[in-house]
């Protein structure tokens, strides 16, 4: 498969270019999610009622609400999808995803090219591929 003849909707690239400025907002949100479910209160939906006939712990419910909390999935879904591209692709590649996305979101794609003595083209090209990628792994077009 050749990447750069890929097309993505302009929605879509955008779309996950704010998941990576959002990627580290987005890992603390999973784990105060987790938190959250894990520390939340038991709840007894009986009652007044005598001792239910369905067996059921604390546990099982937590980790329940783990693996049906939509939020939490799709969450979950993305942080993995990045994480999983970022391992796989050049050095290259995630030198400027970590410049532009995680250390200094604020600079122009002309620094970027700049600090990492690279040809604008060259690091946009990168960024399309690393994007691409992305896209792919979570089924987005």
């Amino acid at each position: 498969m050749i990447i750069h003849e890929i097309k993505l909707k302009t929605a879509t690239f955008k779309y996950i270019e704010s998941e990576l400025y959002s990627y580290k907002d987005t890992l603390k949100e999973i784990n105060r999610l987790r938190d959250e479910i894990i520390n939340r209160p038991s709840q007894d939906d009986n009652s007044g009622g005598g001792k239910s006939n369905i067996p059921g712990s604390p546990t099982e419910e937590i980790a329940t609400e783990l693996l049906t909390h939509r939020t939490l999935q799709n969450l979950v879904k993305i942080t993995d999808a990045i994480s999983d591209t970022y391992k796989i692709v050049s050095d290259e590649h995630r030198s400027i995803i970590d410049l532009k996305y995680f250390k200094q979101p604020s600079l122009y794609w002309d620094d970027v090219a700049y600090q990492l003595s690279m040809h604008r083209n060259t690091v946009f090209k990168y960024r399309r591929e690393f994007i691409i990628l992305v896209a792919n792994k979570l089924g987005l077009r």
